[in-house]
């Protein structure tokens, strides 16, 4: 008999909104391939100026003229802090390290972006640089592999992952709930909506509207020792 309309109805809204999601990350990753062509991360540049040159490369590649989260660029020692912190704005110098978190909203959905680079050849922060997409691939293949995860038991496994590759966790979360703007609308700021401590829910399930949550993995990995750190995230659950 096949299915019933508002069955199909169901999986076809689904399917516009993966493609419509999977569509802004794929701006949001033009976005910072276009920041990387330019050379925008340079030295003699404070944080807030490139952020601001960010925010108009945005407007004018893709009428961006909204960020969901506050925009967030770190640099040097700045890059140990978390999101909730607001440093000092800080010059970003020769053999820098640096990182991007941008929340660019694309037709009124939400992307969530980051990623680090490195002015010169310093190996350690290479290596920060280098084992993040790692620690990111580590936290999805432990999503992909455990149909019951909550969002807990996913910060747990990824703060192993950063373990396992010598550095530290900068952060309380290791991400969030995604979809269109403005999500935190309809899901708020619970624990329950991160990927945290305390957040015990299975995070394979519908929001309180009934559509199928979608996530942010976000790695945030720090070396303590050298004073400094590096960013990486994008959407979790969606190819």
């Amino acid at each position: 008999m096949g299915l019933k309309r508002s069955s199909i109805d169901a999986v076809t809204d689904e399917s516009v909104r993966a493609e419509r999601l999977l569509d802004a990350e794929a701006k949001a990753a033009q976005l910072f391939d276009e920041i990387e062509g330019r050379a925008m991360i340079r030295a003699g540049i404070g944080e807030q100026q490139l952020s601001d040159e960010i925010n108009a490369l945005a407007a004018d590649l893709f009428g961006v003229d909204r960020h969901w989260h506050r925009r967030i660029v770190r640099a040097g020692e700045n890059t140990l802090q978390p999101f909730k912190e607001r440093p000092p704005d800080r010059q970003i110098v020769d053999d820098d390290i640096v990182f991007l978190d941008f929340g660019p909203i694309f037709e009124e959905w939400e992307a969530d972006f980051g990623r680090t680079y490195v002015l010169g050849d310093d190996p350690d922060k290479l290596a920060v640089r280098d084992a993040l997409p790692r620690v990111w691939q580590a936290g999805r293949d432990y999503f992909e592999s455990h149909p019951q995860v909550t969002g807990a038991e996913l910060f747990d496994a990824s703060v192993e992952a950063a373990r396992a590759e010598g550095f530290g966790w900068g952060s309380h979360i290791a991400g969030h709930l995604v979809g269109e703007f403005p999500h935190k609308k309809i899901a708020g700021t619970a624990t329950e909506w991160y990927i945290m401590p305390g957040s015990t829910k299975p995070m394979r399930r519908a929001d309180p509207s009934g559509r199928r949550c979608h996530w942010i993995l976000e790695i945030h990995l720090i070396d303590p020792q050298r004073r400094f750190g590096g960013f990486y995230e994008q959407l979790l659950d969606l190819p």
